[in-house]
């Protein structure tokens, strides 16, 4: 058995790759699977540990390959699988590990399981799916799509409707069925068999509807100008407490292998999420914590955060953190250029696996599509709200030539006019710019096992200040950080705070001894190396 601390997904930093907008290799706009090989050297020098890949399966791309038609496959626009067998072996050679995403929720209407199971009611794959008998005044009940509308789809050829949370042609798969799961844990092993790390499981949380199919009740907390689905709670169509066997039984197939790891998406509340590690931690290792996306950027909300994080965990879980992802705006955007600094030194000093969003290293911000450039099916079903995901999935910035050296031709989603100055080139060649700081941030990360594996201790503080402690081994670092813009000014005795400055998000008082006082600018982080402070008492 390994020790907790020899375990690569606990040490390791993630950095998730949206494959469409990462390389394009073969000019077709699209990036793929030999555009990401190439790159690897760029991942190596960043000093990441693991790339998680969006969907690469083939797929009708009804919502960028979220629709899978073959689990086993490659779609052609990313390349051959002999392209990913290439992937597979370069990433391991460069010492990174791969994680697929895995979309076990539902298909593509296209796949041949859902063909077969609408041709008629008695198809033996009728009941992979979730089929039911509408109401005489329509579906079978009040649950919506999160891409808009009901959530029921009425197929005239055999007068029953299909269930879909997403679009119209994803229908869910009815993970009650035995031989359901069986077919998704077989596409499981064929990949692990094919060397892949591990799966971040799609919406793992809506895969067990309520046996009863009751009405969802109303939200009472509903805004108008909320995506419409939000206007009930998904109280009978997600998290029953079923989902946790279909969880365990995941977890068992990658258990079968060495060294892999199960990550879930899961959007719930903390004291939820907390409960998909699974009775005696046998569920997903690492249910993505995304409290850091949606929540008010202020020290005390973060703090509260933290605590609340930290309390909720079972006895022996591993945490994870996210700052962004290929559903949410950019966290440059969330939170201004000058906090993404602070954003980033928050992310790499927590306790737990911390994973980026490609671009999020470079500052890359949320891009304004024009309404004739939207491809997202969300958006086009669901205009006017400005939630649109485009903005977070455009192409990675890598130099000033044409199309930032992400492709031949014009590529499938716009890049903003700052690309010539805000892009890989530019920012590695400035010692003191947002690459520089990441590269740094990471760098410190893997030198110090008390940022790596040490405990996470709060120190109080007011106004914009954030501030706590990781120590371990007899060693301690500190961290402040500034959400504010204005600076600000700590007594370092009373706080602890004594030591030497290993970083700041500026990049320039490493060394400096900390005495009497930390003065901290507006929008400023330190690590600072200290000594640990006896909390018996």
């Amino acid at each position: 058995m390994k020790q907790s601390n020899e375990i690569w997904w606990r040490h390791g930093v993630f950095y998730q790759i949206y494959p469409r907008s990462f390389q394009d290799t073969d000019g077709d706009g699209v990036g793929d699977i030999k555009g990401i090989i190439d790159r690897l050297p760029y991942l190596q020098a960043l000093r990441i540990d693991a790339i998680w890949l969006s969907p690469i399966f083939p797929s009708p791309m009804a919502d960028f390959g979220y629709d899978i038609a073959d689990y086993t496959g490659i779609d052609p626009l990313f390349g051959s699988m002999a392209d990913f067998d290439a992937l597979i072996s370069a990433a391991h050679a460069s010492g990174l590990k791969v994680i697929l995403d895995l979309v076990p929720n539902h298909t593509s209407d296209q796949h041949p399981w859902f063909i077969e199971g609408r041709s008629s009611r008695d198809n033996p794959r009728r009941d992979w799916y979730i089929w039911r008998d509408g109401k005489a005044d329509g579906p079978p009940n009040n649950w919506l799509s999160e891409f808009g509308g009901s959530a029921w789809e009425y197929d005239a050829a055999t007068g029953q409707y299909y269930y879909h949370a997403f679009l119209a042609q994803q229908p869910d798969l009815n993970w009650r069925n035995p031989e359901v799961r069986q077919a998704i844990y077989d596409v499981m092993r064929f990949w692990l068999r094919k060397g892949v790390d591990g799966f971040r499981v799609d919406v793992i949380w809506h895969l067990i509807k309520d046996a009863e199919f009751r009405d969802n009740p109303p939200n009472p907390h509903f805004r108008e100008g909320r995506p419409p689905h939000e206007s009930i709670l998904t109280r009978y169509s997600t998290d029953q407490p079923e989902v946790h066997e279909v969880i365990a039984q995941m977890r068992r197939v990658i258990d079968e292998f060495d060294d892999r790891v199960l990550i879930g998406e899961i959007y719930l509340p903390l004291h939820r999420l907390v409960a998909y590690y699974g009775n005696d931690l046998t569920g997903a290792q690492m249910p993505f914590n995304f409290a850091l996306l949606s929540t008010l950027w202020s020290a005390r909300s973060i703090e509260k955060i933290i605590a609340d994080y930290e309390a909720a965990l079972p006895p022996g879980a591993w945490p994870n953190w996210v700052l962004g992802n290929h559903d949410r705006p950019r966290v440059a955007s969330r939170v201004g250029q000058d906090q993404a600094r602070v954003a980033a030194m928050l992310l790499l000093t927590l306790r737990g696996t911390p994973t980026l969003y490609y671009g999020d290293e470079i500052g890359m911000h949320q891009v304004a599509i024009a309404p004739e450039q939207v491809r997202d099916p969300f958006e086009k079903n669901v205009p006017g709200i400005g939630v649109g995901r485009d903005g977070c999935r455009t192409p990675m910035q890598w130099d000033a030539t044409a199309h930032a050296g992400f492709s031949a031709s014009r590529p499938w989603l716009p890049l903003p006019d700052d690309f010539v100055r805000e892009n890989v080139v530019n920012l590695a060649a400035d010692a003191r710019s947002i690459l520089s700081l990441y590269q740094a941030l990471i760098a410190l990360r893997k030198e110090l096992p008390q940022l790596r594996s040490g405990d996470y201790v709060p120190i109080a503080a007011e106004g914009d200040l954030l501030l706590y402690r990781r120590e371990g081994g007899g060693d301690a670092v500190v961290i402040a950080l500034n959400l504010g813009d204005q600076p600000v000014s700590i007594a370092s005795d009373a706080a602890g705070l004594a030591g030497k400055i290993l970083l700041s998000t500026f990049l320039d008082r490493e060394g400096e001894k900390v005495e009497g006082a930390l003065d901290l600018r507006g929008n400023e982080g330190v690590i600072i190396g200290a000594t640990p402070i006896d909390h018996a008492g």
